[in-house]
């Protein structure tokens, strides 16, 4: 019988968090092999304003940083209304799980946020055509303010399939 992603992020997390525990409960040295911290980027997607990567792969699970609407052949924002922006976030969040060797399918949780609540329904309806089936567990939450001023940021966690 096959685990569900998240029974498998429960227990990846788990074992590593035992391991470190005990091994370094016994011995003034932690000698545990973790899995190796990768950097993630793409060309595809536009390059961190800051001091971040676009993305971190541990073993098989990534930890994509949040996406905004800039299009990363212009470095332009892309905001000409809400379905346009949001459609630019996920083509970068898409370009990001892409050089990993992932795809939204791959994808167990993602966090929506946006400046206008009222923007919901149109932003769900595109976040609708890239998560067809089986989407992620997701929040969505309007915030004071993002980024650039933009109108929705998303990241998301994935892990990749066999």
């Amino acid at each position: 019988m096959k685990l569900g992603k998240f029974v498998v992020v429960g227990l990846m997390i788990g074992l590593i968090i035992a391991l470190v525990s005990n091994c370094c409960q016994t011995s003034d040295t932690c000698n545990v092999d973790l899995p190796v911290k990768q950097v993630i980027s793409s060309a595809n997607a536009p390059k961190a304003i800051g001091p971040y990567s676009q993305a971190i792969k541990v073993g098989d699970m990534l930890f994509c940083s949040g996406q905004i609407a800039i299009d990363p052949k212009t470095n332009e924002l892309v905001t000409d209304d809400i379905e346009t922006e949001t459609r630019q976030v996920l083509e970068n969040l898409k370009a990001v799980l892409n050089e990993a060797g992932m795809d939204f399918d791959d994808v167990v949780r993602a966090t929506v946020f946006m400046s206008d609540i009222s923007n919901y329904g149109k932003i769900n309806k595109i976040y609708a055509e890239y998560f067809t089936d089986r989407p992620p567990a997701r929040a969505a939450v309007q915030v004071a303010n993002l980024p650039k001023l933009v109108n929705v940021e998303i990241s998301c966690i994935a892990i990749a399939s066999k």
